[in-house]
């Protein structure tokens, strides 16, 4: 509920003191590509509240990353192409070519390392520890 009332004061704080902002989400036909958003909250809000309500464990917390994901697509939403308000765009700040060039291929490079890793250490730790045991020690 806490989370709800942070996203609802913001949504609210937000298009009254920034004009521009304000004009993005609801001018037209912006407000229609846009409306699934806050839709979207609302549901998952009722949804996390319900799941909450039968004791489910695992669902509110799905849930709840939809409604961080939500929170940052309208934040992204709000302040397109400015990454930097009110000025700066993604392609200002942006790394030369160059640099993106040489960092995707250092993460083609290691990217599979970490993953073949990490199974490769699930694999060899698998079952070592089990429901009702009392420690690893």
């Amino acid at each position: 509920i806490l989370l709800f009332a942070v996203f609802a004061g913001v949504s609210l704080y937000t298009p009254l003191t920034h004009p521009e902002i304000a004009a993005r989400w609801f001018a037209l036909p912006n407000l229609l590509y846009f409306s699934p958003v806050p839709i979207l909250v609302l549901l998952f809000t009722f949804l996390i509240l319900k799941a909450c309500q039968q004791r489910q464990d695992f669902k509110p917390f799905i849930y709840t990353l939809a409604l961080v994901f939500l929170a940052f697509t309208g934040f992204v939403i709000s302040l397109w192409p400015n990454i930097i308000p009110p000025s700066v765009t993604i392609w200002q700040a942006a790394a030369p070519h160059s640099s993106q060039k040489f960092a995707l291929v250092g993460a083609l490079i290691l990217i599979p390392i970490i993953i073949a890793y990490t199974i490769m250490s699930y694999w060899v730790f698998r079952d070592k520890v089990r429901v009702g045991d009392t420690g690893y020690h």
